[in-house]
């Protein structure tokens, strides 16, 4: 029988902290960077019952804890980071890919409606699990179908936009289900307006969101009818700092790290500011940001 630590490219003890827009967190006990389906389908039916599995896509949106994380680590390798151009239209991106070389590798082939992804500094695979979006827009509105390779299953499996239960920040698939393939559809737009578009997201992007900074995006998503950031600026909150990691300046749903920060000081930032919010403003806010591996219990005083 194949086990885990017997597949090709499965590694020990690597360091995951250089692999997150953060630049915190231990080590994962086990790490695949898997090259092709067969590999990652291998991986997944050798995997123990009981040892967990996360997915790790660029980094962002993600806080792996200080004291690592005990199970598999899988990235996509560099065979699941390119696009391709169908005859009908449609863009097939891998799972791997980052988002805003989707929408630029669309605009190059006058292929419009992927343009809201340049403003997005994550994955296709994390799009579609967690249904990205921004801009107007979000990736059930432009996905027509997602492949993935499920854990226990040695083959992947492809299912349509309908079956994927999406909705706000939203989809049916779990921690067991990696995304390895997505098929969007486009519709015909001059390259010239596309890219003027992307110029306009983009340059929206530096004015409002903290770049350069050591964050991972929004952390809450936004409630029903508002929006976190608003929430949380109107509360005074706005600049509000914990130790070595503060609310940002410039967007209120981005909590800004300073470099001695560790995974727990973020995690606290954030367990005070949705306290701050549901005693002050009556508003349970939801996490966007994963925090993933084990944390201490910690509570403002």
């Amino acid at each position: 029988m194949t086990t885990l630590e017997s597949i090709d490219g499965v590694r020990r003890d690597v360091a995951l902290a250089p692999m997150t827009t953060y630049k915190v967190g231990g080590p994962a006990a086990f790490f695949l960077e898997a090259e092709s389906e067969e590999q990652l389908a291998t991986a997944m039916v050798a995997l123990p019952e009981g040892l967990d599995l996360f997915v790790l896509g660029r980094g962002s949106n993600v806080v792996i804890s200080d004291r690592g994380f005990s199970g598999l680590v899988v990235r996509l390798g560099a065979p699941f980071s390119s696009g391709d151009l169908e005859a009908d239209g449609r863009v097939v991106a891998g799972g791997g890919m980052a988002l805003p070389k989707l929408a630029r590798y669309a605009a190059k082939h006058e292929r419009a409606g992927l343009e809201f992804f340049v403003g997005i500094p994550g994955s296709v695979g994390g799009a579609v699990r967690m249904n990205a979006g921004g801009h107007g827009s979000d990736t059930s509105a432009c996905l027509a179908s997602a492949r993935f390779v499920r854990r226990g299953h040695d083959e992947a499996v492809e299912l349509p936009n309908e079956l994927l239960d999406f909705s706000y920040r939203h989809s049916n698939l779990g921690d067991g289900d990696i995304v390895v393939a997505a098929t969007f559809v486009t519709h015909h737009r001059p390259a010239a307006e596309i890219d003027a578009e992307l110029r306009v997201i983009t340059r929206w992007r530096k004015e409002h969101q903290p770049g350069g900074t050591l964050n991972a995006g929004s952390v809450f998503k936004n409630p029903s009818g508002d929006s976190a950031g608003r929430v949380i600026d109107a509360l005074g909150l706005r600049g509000y700092r914990l130790g070595p990691v503060a609310v940002s300046e410039m967007h209120a749903n981005f909590f800004v790290a300073d470099s001695e920060a560790t995974a727990q000081d973020i995690r606290n930032l954030v367990v005070a500011v949705r306290s701050e919010v549901a005693t002050r403003g009556g508003i349970e806010l939801v996490p966007e940001i994963r925090f993933v591996g084990d944390f201490d219990e910690w509570s403002p005083t």
